[in-house]
């Protein structure tokens, strides 16, 4: 069976889930939720995309995302190997942890955001034992559910910073305490209501939107000659940043020439930080890296932005001198993310 068309461009919104393989469970206790948000959290933060809801369940996941880059690709990439291997080490496993790749469906902001984000939030109470269960209890299942990010629609205090809550309540009239209630009334509504999959609509397709919406996504990016593969467009919009200039750059902000940071036979710390900007301003492989910082092939780069990336997490003065030059890149060469 042929896989289904990933439409990619800058700003989309996409509903993505992944169950576990053989519909095992993919969080075993509360430190795999608390790293499941940690590498999301991480994964955002890279690839520059916008986290606007979550559940999860034992044996699978709910994410509603927007992508200023059009990147969802190699953002899921990216987060789905790091969970994998993060679940795989502390429960002493190897092999897969999803039941194929991601599904995502092309979500038509405008017509279908709210209903989706209800979809997702009222998830945890769809499950059997809750069917014969009076509203009042599935609503209390719900606010009980701690992974999800229902709560910080409701309540300020219990908000997560990955979050993005105001593009969804800017369609209940902002996020003011107005618009927060009338959300929570929403989400109570759907528990009332036997309301329909919002997601039906995108089955066969991939795109839940109405019929304008679908027809101005197959006149853009689908009646094309060429192959996904083939559009340049969407990869090229990130490769304005010159690669020998994001180097010229960094250098000048280390006080050091370029020699000097990529001399082979060095695992400097300076080296590590260049490969990460390289590949997130970029948009280079890792091996066109590789042949920039001294000719290491594409193991050794990924090897080292790993580190990096772990370092980072558990030095918090490494994450924040990290965040210093990427924040003078940015003001320098005035790129934005």
């Amino acid at each position: 069976m042929a896989r289904s068309l990933r439409i990619q461009y800058p700003g989309a919104c996409y509903h993505v889930t992944c169950r576990g393989n053989e519909r095992k469970e993919i969080f075993l206790d509360d430190q795999d939720h608390k790293d499941f948000l940690e590498k999301l959290s991480l994964s955002l933060d890279i690839y520059n995309v916008s986290l606007l809801v979550y559940v999860c369940m034992p044996n699978h996941f709910h994410l509603l995302l927007t992508t200023p880059e059009g990147n969802l690709s190699e953002f899921m990439r990216y987060f789905n190997i790091s969970y994998t291997s993060n679940f795989n080490r502390r429960h002493r496993r190897v092999g897969h942890l999803y039941q194929g790749r991601y599904k995502a469906f092309l979500i038509d902001a405008d017509n279908y955001l709210l209903e989706v984000s209800r979809y997702i939030h009222l998830n945890p109470m769809r499950i059997k034992a809750l069917a014969k269960k009076s509203i009042e209890e599935k609503w209390e299942t719900l606010l009980r559910h701690k992974a999800s990010s229902l709560w910080g629609y409701f309540s300020l205090r219990k908000r997560n910073d990955l979050v993005n809550y105001e593009t969804v309540l800017e369609y209940m009239g902002g996020d003011n305490p107005k618009g927060r209630r009338s959300y929570r009334q929403f989400v109570q509504w759907g528990i009332e209501q036997e309301l329909e999959n919002p997601l039906d609509l995108g089955k066969g397709s991939g795109v839940v939107g109405e019929d304008d919406f679908i027809q101005w996504i197959k006149e853009k990016y689908l009646n094309k000659k060429t192959s996904q593969r083939e559009q340049p467009a969407l990869r090229e919009l990130r490769r304005e940043s010159k690669p020998e200039e994001l180097i010229g750059h960094f250098a000048q902000l280390l006080g050091k020439n370029h020699k000097e940071i990529c001399q082979r036979g060095k695992k400097t710390l300076e080296r590590a930080m260049l490969m990460e900007l390289l590949y997130r301003f970029c948009e280079l492989t890792q091996p066109e890296i590789g042949k920039l910082v001294g000719g290491i092939n594409y193991s050794a780069v990924s090897q080292a932005r790993r580190r990096l990336q772990i370092r980072m997490e558990r030095e918090p003065k490494l994450k924040k001198r990290f965040d210093k030059l990427n924040d003078q890149f940015l003001q320098m060469s005035r790129i934005k993310i």
